[in-house]
């Protein structure tokens, strides 16, 4: 985890918000009642940026599309489809920080895995950059390694040529693709995955991470079940039945 300083308590107005740039991340900071509250500064929609939307100190609506959330807790609201991603925060004196985990911790797909598991799979981890444009595996590609996205934006296209159609989502920072790598008796890419923007992932080998949470069956089950509920989602998001 890090602590970054972002601004002082008297830059936020009362019932008010700002947006600033982290390390190339977009962030808000929004105050209500007193309390102050950080997230991710783009629309999960749009890439627009909420503070340039309306806020009346307790709902947040980006002016695009309406989309709209609960300043106190990120979750959508109306015609919202997906929560903001919340960043803990620290006010020392009169400074406002905001702390971010690690994609790893982030990872919904490792939500209720011990802490001593997740520091042998961060042991692991390889931090890879890449630029927009670029290919992080094709369809027939051997399925070795689970992904999970640090920062950046990755779509994902089914099919080959002039087959190929987009598969419907995009991801965000710390969540899991290339779940093939974890499964029995699929050893191929089903779909293409590129990088939108330049992209930082990290990249854990299947067979590895599966030996590790053999050694912690709890987290191991935690994991699993987290794996199928991603599964269900996404197939559903793609159209499939």
């Amino acid at each position: 985890m890090s602590r970054v300083l972002v601004c002082k308590t008297a830059d936020i107005p009362e019932n008010g918000m700002k947006g600033y740039e982290l390390a190339g991340r977009r962030v808000l900071i929004a105050q209500s009642e007193g309390c102050y509250y950080a997230y991710q500064g783009l629309c999960p929609h749009q890439d627009v940026c909420l503070d340039e939307g309306i806020y009346d100190g307790s709902l947040l609506t980006c002016h695009q599309h309406l989309w709209q959330w609960n300043i106190k807790t990120g979750e959508a609201v109306g015609l919202a489809e997906a929560p903001l991603e919340r960043y803990d925060v620290q006010i020392d004196g009169d400074e406002v920080y905001v702390v971010q985990a690690g994609a790893l911790q982030a990872a919904e797909i490792f939500a209720g895995v011990s802490e001593a598991t997740l520091a042998r799979l961060s042991d692991r981890a390889q931090r890879e950059e890449f630029e927009a444009g670029s290919t992080l595996y094709g369809v027939g590609d051997p399925a070795d390694d689970l992904y999970i996205l640090e920062s950046g934006r990755v779509e994902f296209q089914i099919g080959r040529g002039e087959r190929a159609t987009a598969a419907g989502f995009m991801l965000r920072k710390g969540e899991a693709f290339g779940w093939n790598a974890l499964l029995e008796h699929q050893p191929s890419r089903i779909a293409r995955a590129s990088c939108v923007e330049k992209s930082v992932v990290l990249r854990l080998g299947g067979k590895e991470t599966l030996q590790i949470l053999e050694t912690d069956p709890v987290s191991g089950f935690h994991a699993m079940r987290n794996l199928s509920n991603l599964i269900t989602r996404y197939l559903t998001l793609s159209g499939a039945k």
